[in-house]
């Protein structure tokens, strides 16, 4: 039995090792971009918005300060059925050229946030569309740097990084360094030509290829996925046309979740996308992770019950992780200039395996709240 467990964590953590350093190698092969061109593309930046009026006004007022030529942008809220005061704090700004659409579908779908972009997307006058989420903040070349990448490269849809900041406590801290690992992630999968994961908080695209793409169609039975699952559709059929903008101006900045059933939510929320992955290989990716996650829980709960001969097996394996993630993450830090939470990475990579099985077996089973609403 202990040979057995040996060979197949072994195995998997050979695995990993590779996966992690080819992941590697794609955020090391994108480029740092930068451009002094000014931009001529009208684009329309898109919220879905539901009760968030603790942070809408700031969001507003950080896009509207964008450095940006006048008339090329238009700011598009969507108040999903807000029951506080998001609608009113956003009509306060009509006259800065800030537009509301407020839905009004009822309890009749599963994927309100979808069906809120589609609708904005319908009355955009935008050719690039850029979503991002009510609880954002971003510096003041933002939305520059972004157009910029769409019109130096033949760019279909830009995924661009977000980071969390202002964290009040160390479990936001740990989020963050997580975070920073997903956000690589989806960065080096582009950089190598495989697409597999995007943040909806920073993501671009041309509307064109929106309404030519189908817009959510067949993906719209589900409450998440208005990023990934597009990615994918995207990639299905234009893959080398998909970019990752990497440039701090373009980098987008939202907070961790404040406290564990929050964050298990999200988390879930994100998860139950990989059900409607169609790409084998990003399916491969997931599997391989997953298991190797659960081998390593495995084989810690044997060594804990009765064979302690296994520690060293385990310890190797553990090492590896820690290692290979720590050169996964050094780079990612230094570009976000959030090196300072390295430090969590030992206890992350420890947690991150028990976290990782959980919410792969949780994700997919079952709903989740969102916001008041259960969703699946």
């Amino acid at each position: 039995m202990i040979a057995i467990l040996n060979f197949i964590l072994l195995f998997f953590a050979g695995i990993y090792v590779v996966l992690v350093i080819y992941m590697r190698r794609g955020w090391a092969i994108i480029p740092y971009f930068s451009s002094n061109k000014a931009v001529h593309t009208p684009v329309s930046v898109l919220i879905a918005a539901r009760n968030e009026e603790q942070n809408i006004g700031r969001t507003i007022e950080c896009i509207l300060q964008q450095d940006f030529p006048d008339g090329l942008m238009e700011l598009i809220i969507i108040d999903d059925h807000s029951t506080d005061n998001t609608a009113a704090i956003v009509q306060q700004y009509a006259n800065r050229g800030v537009k509301l659409l407020q839905l009004q579908v009822g309890a009749r779908m599963n994927s309100y946030k979808k069906y809120a972009i589609t609708k904005a997307i319908e009355v955009a006058t935008g050719a690039i569309i850029v979503t991002t989420d009510a609880d954002c903040r971003m510096g003041p070349q933002w939305l520059k740097t972004i157009v910029q990448y769409f019109e130096c490269n033949d760019t279909y849809l830009l995924s661009a990084p977000v980071v969390y900041s202002e964290e009040k406590s160390r479990f936001e801290t740990l989020q963050t360094t997580e975070f920073m690992y997903l956000i690589g992630l989806g960065a080096a999968g582009i950089g190598n030509g495989s697409p597999t994961t995007c943040n909806g908080a920073n993501l671009a695209y041309r509307k064109s290829v929106f309404f030519e793409m189908g817009g959510f169609t067949g993906i719209d039975n589900l409450a998440s996925g208005d990023d990934e699952l597009f990615l994918h559709k995207v990639a299905t059929r234009y893959a080398h046309k998909i970019g990752f903008c990497k440039a701090r101006e373009a980098i987008v900045y939202t907070d961790a979740k404040p406290d564990l059933p929050s964050f298990i939510s999200q988390r879930k929320r994100w998860a139950s996308k990989s059900t409607k992955y169609k790409d084998k290989k990003v399916i491969a990716l997931g599997v391989s992770i997953w298991f190797f996650n659960l081998v390593l829980i495995l084989s810690l709960l044997v060594f804990i019950c009765s064979l302690p001969q296994l520690h060293w097996m385990l310890l190797t394996a553990f090492g590896l992780k820690l290692a290979v993630e720590f050169i996964f993450m050094v780079p990612i830090a230094a570009f976000a200039q959030r090196k300072d939470v390295l430090k969590y990475l030992p206890l992350l990579t420890v947690l991150h395996s028990f976290y990782l099985v959980y919410i792969g077996i949780a994700g997919n089973t079952g709903k989740y709240d969102w916001k008041g609403r259960k969703v699946n």
